[in-house]
């Protein structure tokens, strides 16, 4: 590439070095000889890994964000003048739209199936969240035959999109080979567990935190709780003395934590968001060697059992998941080939090196390259 194309990344959402946006998704295009510009929330602007960063004030509240943080991050994007336009929240597509109008290349990367998410949102009222994810699938739908392309994060997405947008992909957010993989002797591992990941109800945590009253080990959990409420009541049950809590942690804390234990789990509840999602948790456990504790949903059982790599359960039930904790820590030869195999379906499928080649040949069919 003779020229460097500039391009151009938004997110008023997402914190600064997000896994999937930064470490992913940036710098793949940074190696690929582009220029990256990276308009988030942070304290400065400053180079980061060749991504070049502008800072977004942090909002007070929600409604700053998607009104004050809105219009600031369309004034920076405009005076990057990028040759494309890559942006990573629902509540940007305005600012997508407002940049097609300006003639510019737009991508559309969609993290999350919105419409089915907000039927899930707690501080929604229940009777208005059909309304509202409706309204929003409408509107997302109408704006999305607009844009150059749609990323989605999931294949599950891809399926929805795909018929609104042909030039659809999905770039899965599966982890690189090398960060989080460190070739550890097995025997130098702890009898103990993991959870490393944003921490709510819906994500299980209430069901794992009491599972640890039925077995003899140590959860290693890792993460921001949702709300001081819910962290307040985790806190007070029984299964709590057997956690050592970490907070939010970088991801050189994460990959020490996934050197020292046997078991990763993943055991969100049966949502319609989650049936069909692809957790980087779960890959990053397999990228790590260790097996997987799952939820037993159709679409992982064609991860996780067909690669024999952990063992699916209801996620619902305390007894059920300790049950599957004492299975696994009592059967030390199965967990370690199991960490085997799953690492194994990394490198020869569920590893970012794979996805970024589908990144960079999309940008180049949409900049004509």
């Amino acid at each position: 590439m003779h020229t460097k194309k500039r391009i151009c990344h938004i997110s008023t959402v997402h914190p600064v070095f997000d896994t999937r946006i930064f470490h992913k998704e940036c710098k793949s295009l940074v190696k690929a000889g582009y220029e990256v510009h990276l308009v988030i929330q942070h304290k400065k602007d400053e180079i980061v890994d060749g991504v070049h960063i502008h800072f977004l004030p942090k909002p007070k509240n929600r409604k700053e964000r998607m009104l004050k943080l809105r219009k600031i991050a369309l004034q920076k994007a405009i005076e990057i003048n990028a040759d494309l336009y890559h942006f990573h929240d629902p509540e940007l597509i305005p600012v997508g739209l407002q940049l097609k109008k300006l003639g510019k290349k737009v991508i559309y990367d969609v993290h999350e199936d919105v419409p089915r998410q907000t039927l899930t949102k707690e501080y929604i009222h229940p009777f208005l969240r059909k309304f509202i994810a409706n309204t929003f699938e409408i509107y997302e739908n109408w704006a999305s035959k607009k844009f150059d392309a749609i990323i989605t994060a999931t294949p599950h997405i891809r399926d929805r999109f795909i018929k609104i947008n042909p030039n659809t992909l999905d770039i899965n957010n599966y982890p690189k080979l090398d960060e989080l993989f460190e070739p550890i002797d097995w025997e130098k591992r702890k009898n103990e567990i993991c959870y490393i990941g944003g921490i709510s109800r819906i994500r299980g945590i209430v069901e794992l935190v009491k599972s640890l009253e039925y077995t003899n080990t140590v959860l290693h959990l890792a993460g921001e709780f949702e709300s001081e409420k819910l962290k307040n009541e985790v806190m007070s049950l029984k299964g709590w003395k057997k956690v050592k809590y970490y907070g939010f942690v970088d991801r050189q804390i994460i990959k020490k934590i996934l050197g020292k234990v046997k078991i990763g789990v993943v055991t969100l509840h049966p949502t319609i968001n989650y049936l069909y999602s692809l957790p980087i948790k779960m890959f990053e456990y397999m990228s790590a060697g260790i097996p997987v504790l799952a939820s037993n949903f159709p679409f992982w059982r064609d991860i996780i059992e067909k690669n024999n790599c952990g063992v699916l359960l209801n996620p619902l039930n305390p007894k059920e998941i300790a049950d599957g904790i004492n299975y696994l820590l009592n059967n030390d030869d199965l967990m370690k080939q199991m960490g085997l195999n799953g690492r194994k379906a990394v490198e020869n499928k569920y590893n970012w090196e794979n996805e970024e080649k589908k990144l960079v040949k999309l940008y180049k069919e949409v900049l004509k390259i």
